[in-house]
């Protein structure tokens, strides 16, 4: 096993001597690259290769990697106070939920309250909670749409609409409902009296980025109020300028219920938030919900950095206008069928014939990062302060690689 600078210790070396396996439990399959550095829109692995990142760690890099301003918070939060128990608070966490409060008021959603975690699948998981003690007993039930995605965690699990995930754990918790998604009929079928929630994506990413019908999120809300059931928005990819809004709702003009986040939040920093309108909020009582680590200093550090950054930089703004650039750039490109998505969550949907695996490996192999995010579509997600020369290299080499692919299909059928 190769020796790196950073096992500095005698006894690091002598525990990694003779393992020659994996360390990682096999979750996420083999890794075809290791990246050992960042700056921007750039990656460069252990062989000096560079990249340009069009995927941000599946946006959460939204700034870019190593950005100085988030980087420079959380190096002086850690030299400040890295954590305490929630028996107390602490400033960095007040003001980073008041930040978010802040946007939400000004996206039309109302004055709520903020609870920190960890992840997406956290805030998911504390959504479902909520919504649960908010219909009581009886009335438990979250709907949710077939394709969506919110989580690994077996609460959010139940919730994703993508029933082949659930089959290696089942039997699955009861209580989740799917429909299909854009199916206003299909939401008001699925509630009855057992109902709590209706939890969807403004865009459902793992889905394969796709944007919800023009009216249907304006449909279900009003659906919802006339039924006193909640609405859960899922903004944890689109969240944060990502959609070249603030939050992948606005475009939809309705003000939800409950919000959850993560991803971009932190720019990589391991955080995730669940916001819920006060009156929805305060059925939680003290012991319903927790977590060790909600509210940690270090991690709202960069909270705050984030949201400081991208109000600095327009970041909604400056999304609209690289997702015209990505757009103007494809446009006459013979191998896509067409592009969906808002800002910089885009689907890149390949012309009949092209596998989008196939482009994903080879865009990797000319040191482009995207993926492949559903069988014939190409996700891009860079950095929302991506440069107008990155998003043309970026989108020469798709052309080139999807060229390339389309050429050896076709030598393959002959």
């Amino acid at each position: 096993m190769a020796q790196h600078e950073f096992l500095s210790s005698s006894v690091a070396r002598e525990l990694l001597a003779g393992q020659d396996w994996c360390p990682f439990i096999p979750v996420f399959g083999a890794p075809s690259v290791m990246f050992v550095r960042g700056e921007g829109t750039e990656l460069w692995d252990v062989n000096g290769k560079r990249y340009l990142d069009f995927l941000c760690g599946i946006a959460v890099t939204s700034l870019g990697h190593s950005n100085k301003a988030v980087a420079r918070a959380i190096s002086r939060q850690a030299d400040t106070l890295l954590h305490v128990s929630n028996f107390f608070s602490n400033p960095v966490a007040t003001e980073a939920a008041m930040l978010i409060n802040g946007l939400m008021r000004v996206a039309g959603a109302g004055e709520g309250q903020v609870f920190f975690c960890n992840s997406g699948a956290e805030a998911n998981e504390a959504a479902i909670k909520l919504a649960r003690k908010f219909g009581g007993r009886g009335r438990h039930v979250v709907v949710s749409a077939l394709g969506s995605f919110h989580g690994r965690t077996l609460g959010a699990l139940a919730a994703t609409g993508q029933p082949a995930k659930h089959e290696p754990f089942q039997p699955m918790p009861e209580g989740f409902r799917h429909v299909s998604y854009g199916d206003v009929d299909a939401v008001v079928a699925a509630i009855d009296q057992t109902v709590a929630a209706v939890l969807l994506e403004p865009i459902q990413g793992e889905g394969g980025v796709i944007p919800a019908p023009d009216g249907y999120l304006q449909q279900v809300a009003a659906v919802c109020r006339e039924r006193g059931v909640l609405l859960m928005v899922d903004e944890v990819q689109t969240g944060f300028a990502r959609t070249g809004k603030w939050f992948g709702f606005e475009h939809s003009g309705v003000s939800p219920d409950v919000v959850m986040f993560a991803k971009a939040l932190g720019n990589g920093m391991p955080v995730g938030a669940l916001w819920a309108r006060r009156d929805v909020a305060e059925v939680f009582s003290p012991g319903d919900h927790g977590s060790t680590y909600s509210g940690t200093a270090i991690a709202t550090a960069a909270v705050i950095a984030v949201i400081n950054e991208m109000m600095a930089l327009d970041a909604p703004a400056r999304a609209r206008e690289a997702e015209r650039w990505i757009r103007s750039e494809l446009a006459d490109c013979e191998h896509v069928d067409h592009i969906r998505g808002n800002g910089l969550l885009l689907g890149v949907v390949l012309a009949k014939g092209l596998d989008s695996k196939s482009v994903y490996t080879a865009s990797l192999e000319a040191g482009l990062v995207v993926n492949a995010v559903s069988a014939d579509t190409i996700r891009m997600a860079p950095p929302l302060n991506v440069s107008r020369s990155e998003v043309a290299e970026a989108c020469a080499i798709l052309k080139r690689v999807m060229a390339q692919v389309a050429d050896d299909g076709s030598k393959g059928d002959v």
